[in-house]
């Protein structure tokens, strides 16, 4: 099921933290939108309360640091229960340092996550970037061989 037309409050809690935390660079957002006791999965992010909490933030400055002109839309969405699951897209342009220099190079990628979602606020995250992709459009793999 598609909630493009029919937005519901899980789905304009993932499309907040992509187009106004991710796009934006605004870390801020995490503690409005993320459970405190948050428990967190994603490779590279993993923990629980605090430490969940600033590795996302940290993500968040990352990936604007990186990508400052970013778009990431939710193009797919299902929910069962307290679950959503996402397919987003982010485009940009590498404008900043990613394993050297920036690139200037165009992205465009895919992010899988699944939330659970209690009252409002994410309590429990699973994303799976595409982080191959990322790494191939910047021509970081080209750089990191010499």
């Amino acid at each position: 099921m598609s909630t493009m037309t029919n937005q519901s409050a899980a789905y304009e809690v993932m499309r907040r933290v992509f187009a106004e935390g991710f796009a934006t660079g605004n870390a801020d957002l995490v503690d409005e939108l993320f459970a405190p006791d948050l428990v967190e999965h994603q490779f590279g992010l993993t923990g629980s309360g605090a430490d969940a909490i600033q590795h996302v933030k940290d993500a968040i400055r990352n990936v604007y640091e990186i990508m400052p002109n970013a778009t990431l839309t939710i193009e797919d969405s299902v929910e069962d229960g307290d679950k959503i699951w996402t397919r987003v897209r982010g485009r940009g342009i590498a404008a900043g340092p990613f394993f050297g220099p920036p690139s200037n190079r165009p992205l465009d990628f895919t992010v899988i996550d699944v939330s659970r979602i209690v009252d409002g606020r994410i309590v429990e995250h699973w994303g799976v970037p595409d982080r191959f992709a990322i790494l191939a459009q910047t021509g970081a793999p080209d750089r990191l061989a010499q």
